[in-house]
Parts: structure tokens; sequence; C-alpha cells
């Protein structure tokens, strides 16, 4: 339901300090609240910002943004804090979205939603199926807001489906000099396409009108075949099915083939295997991450165990979100790349090449696994990954058992040389190293969108450390890539 109409105030720059001050002290958290500090789920990044607010209106956000345009600060929307990077952190206000989560409208006849932009996904897909609507497409996690999927151009998989972004129809946005607009493809079309994975800095989205359709269910079958067959018949595998994900496990040369398609069963089959969904599996692979921290040579042993453990055919039946979903298990450093799909199949070799080599060296790298594999047909948007091709997505891990660090760094880079020798894109939830130099190369529009942003946020209002670094190219050492690290 949505929330009540706020009271009327004066217009903002009438609104006295000490009245601006005790308007938004109910929503100011107290610097001894936890929430007072941001750290994101996978426990990587943490960061302290001067001031943290909880609105629960639109009108709120507004007052939010009057007091630091007076102050002279930056604002930085941060919802769950799911992005594996320091895309959330600032070290000024923050403004925290998960009340900003109602469902404004919802039309069967035109399959639409309109709902605020904190709302999560899990909220979503439960107030959609009280109207037999669903999402067209849905990533890996329910657990992150509209907001945050739609700013950074977050991805399902499937050849035909687009990042979830494409889906959006309109946005109403609160802009630096505190106008609300609203853009579409046909109003305000710039302003659109760089808002739809803007990285939250066009402005503050308030409302999203997001394309959904009639429910439906999913079959998923898993199973696994060698390395080599796969690599062999790629592009009949990716094509075979609506929904297909891979989960390589390199250390045994193997590949867990999850194939996805419609149907009309109603009996549901959830996913049921002693690896991933038995409380003794998911502590005892925890356990053998941990002792993997002292002895890496285990890692491989788990990898192989696992395999063994996770070998037959499984069928799994559900509600589409359920099957789309996983469970991420462990907090995790985790770097994803997009690459243009026709060189999947020479990427994947190099990447197994490499990792061989690794495994043959007694002081190479052990890494964990599985590496997850996905693909998206192309789309238009200005900074997406998938614009302008058909891509596949390869994501590698390290857990961290336990809340615990482990190397990744090495690892990362090496995997990140070999995904950008193949034209790779990083995942702009995710933390990566290229700059503005490299991002233009890869994204024609890359300049139109810096204009954009120098038009509607002339004084950099909604760009935090983050953007300051990738887009705009700061060095100083407090925009530095480890600022925000929770342990350095």
């Amino acid at each position: 339901m949505a929330a009540s109409k706020p009271p009327q105030l004066p217009p903002l720059a009438d609104i006295p300090f000490e009245t601006l001050y005790n308007l938004l002290q109910p929503i100011t958290l107290p610097a001894s609240s936890p929430r007072a500090t941001f750290t994101n789920w996978g426990l990587s990044y943490t960061c302290r910002p001067l001031a943290v607010f909880e609105p629960e209106t639109e009108q709120q956000c507004e007052l939010i943004l009057e007091l630091a345009r007076r102050e002279g600060r930056h604002v930085r929307a941060a919802g769950i804090g799911h992005s594996p990077s320091d895309l959330a952190c600032t070290s000024e206000f923050m403004l925290r979205t998960e009340r900003l989560d109602n469902i404004l409208e919802v039309n069967s006849e035109k399959n639409y939603v309109l709902a605020q932009a904190g709302i999560t996904l899990n909220a979503l897909h439960a107030a959609l199926a009280d109207h037999n609507l669903a999402m067209l497409n849905v990533g890996s996690i329910s657990d992150q807001t509209l907001a945050g999927v739609v700013t950074t151009a977050t991805h399902g998989t499937g050849m035909n489906f687009k990042v979830i972004s494409t889906h959006v129809l309109s946005l109403v946005l609160l802009l630096a000099n505190g106008k609300r607009v609203r853009c579409s493809r046909e109003e305000l079309p710039d302003l659109f396409y760089a808002s739809l994975c803007g990285l939250g800095s066009t402005g503050l989205i308030l409302q999203i009108q997001l394309e959904v359709g009639p429910a439906f269910r999913l079959k998923e079958i898993q199973e696994t075949h060698p390395f080599n067959h796969v690599i062999d018949n790629l592009d009949t595998i990716a094509r075979a099915s609506e929904h297909v994900r891979l989960w390589w496990f390199p250390q045994s040369d193997v590949v867990r083939v999850c194939s996805a398609d419609r149907t009309f069963l109603q009996t549901d089959r959830p996913a049921n295997t002693w690896l991933w969904h038995s409380l003794v599996g998911y502590h005892l692979i925890q356990f053998l991450f941990f002792l993997g921290r002292y002895f890496t040579f285990l890692n491989g042993w788990t990898c192989r165990l696992s395999t063994w453990l996770d070998k037959e055919t499984s069928v799994v039946v559900d509600e589409s979100w359920r099957v789309f979903n996983l469970d991420c298990k462990y907090p995790q450093f985790t770097t994803e790349w997009a690459i243009p799909y026709d060189n999947t199949t020479s990427c994947l070799r190099d990447l197994r090449n490499w990792l061989d080599q690794e495994q043959s060296d007694p002081h190479g790298l052990r890494p964990h696994f599985p590496l997850e594999i996905r693909f998206s047909d192309g789309d238009d948007i200005w900074l997406s990954p998938s614009g302008g091709q058909r891509t596949c997505w390869i994501g590698i891990i390290q857990y961290k058992p336990y809340g615990l660090n482990v190397p990744y760094r090495k690892l990362f880079q090496r995997f990140e040389d070999i995904l950008s020798k193949h034209g790779g894109r990083p995942h702009w939830a995710k933390a990566h190293r290229l700059r503005p130099e490299d991002l233009r190369k890869l994204y024609p529009r890359f300049d139109d969108f810096i204009a954009v942003l120098e038009d509607v946020d002339p004084k950099g209002i909604f760009r935090n450390e983050y953007v300051q670094r990738h887009l705009f190219g700061k060095t100083e050492a407090e925009f530095n890539e480890r600022v925000f690290k929770r342990l350095k």
C-alpha cells in the first residue's frame, strides 16, 4: 500500500537550517546505531558515513538533498549492500533506501508494475504473484533492491534475454538541483539511457515502471559433463533451452549444465542435493574452505569431492524466480566480466590452460570453485556490459569461510587479464581496476554518459568515491580502491 501523503512544506530554499535539521532528525541514524556503519554482504568493504538517513517518504529525500546542497556534501544511495565492491560506500551522506519500498501500481492488462526504488526483488516477486504476474527474467539473487538492479545492468541468463534494466519503461528521478523528473525512451531519452546503468550518479531514483509478464514456472535439468564436451558443443548447449547456466569445476575438469524452460507442471520439485542443500553439506564444505586457508592443496581436493557429491542428474520444478535464484552460501570475494559471445570458446580454453598451469605448479594458485558462466542478448544501454553485443558472463569467486579473508588479488588479476584480452567488460557492481581511459575504449557512448552527468549534476553531488575513481579518474588517496576495504 502506498504511503500516506506527507504534509505540505514551504519551498525548500525557505526552510531555515534549524527547521531542516529538526525535520531530518527522525530519519537520521544516531552514531551508536549499528546501521550507522555500512558493510556490504560479502564483508569486504565498510564505510562509516558522516551521516546516514533512512527516509520513509520521497519528500524526506528532497530534504536530505537540500541539506547536502547547503553543506556542500555528496549523497550516496545504498540498498541492501549486495554489491561486492565499494559501489555503495561513501564518507559523506548515505541515504538508505529500504523503507522506500511501496508498490504504487500493478497493471495486469498492460503488464507493468510501478514501484518505489527501494523495494527488494523478494518483495516484488510476492506482490506480482498476487496478480499472477512475474518479472521476465531474474538474476541469481533477489535480496537486492530494484534500483540496485537497474543502475548496474544486473542480468540473468538466456541467449534471447537482455539485462534486466531493459525491462524498465520509465523512471522518476530526483536531480541534484532538487527537480523531480520523469524519463523514458520517449521523454528525456539521454537521461533515461544514462540512468539505466548509471551507478546512481545521474540522480536519486524514486520510482521505477517495470515491464512484467504472466507468472510462469520453470523446469530445470542439471547434468554434469566433461569440460571438453561442453566446449566442443557450447553453442548447441547454450541455445538448447531458454535459460542456460554453467558451473565449471576446473580442478575436476567438469561442467554442471543447468538448463531451464517454461513448464506447465504444477508439482514442485525443489532443489535438493546433498552438497549444497543439506546442513551437513553446507558446514562440511565451509570447514574444508577454512582448512584450505592454511593447506591450499585441499582446495583442489574439496572441488573434486564436491563434484562427486553433486554428480547425479537432477530436476527442479518451481516458480520462475525460485529457479533463477540461488543461495550464495558464504561471504565471498567475486568478480565477473562480460565478453562478446563469439569469444566464449577461446576465452574458456585460455582460462583452462591458465588454471591447469597453476595446478601443475607446486607454488601455484589454488582457487575455489565453481566458475559461473551465463549468457545474455545484446542491448542499447550506454554503459551496459552487454551493450551492442550478445554476451557471455564469466564469474570467479573466493569464499570467505566464517567471514575470514582468503587470498584473491593475484588470482583475480590473472583472471581479468585473460578476460580483457577477449574484449571483456567488468560487471559494474563488482570491483575492477578500469579507469576512464580504459572504459572509453570499451563503451562508445562513454563520453555521452559523462556529458549527461555534468549537465544534471555539475557539482557532483551524487559522485561517491567509486564514481570519482572509475568515471572521472580521480587518483587522490581518498579515492583509492582500497580506502573502504574492511581489512587492509
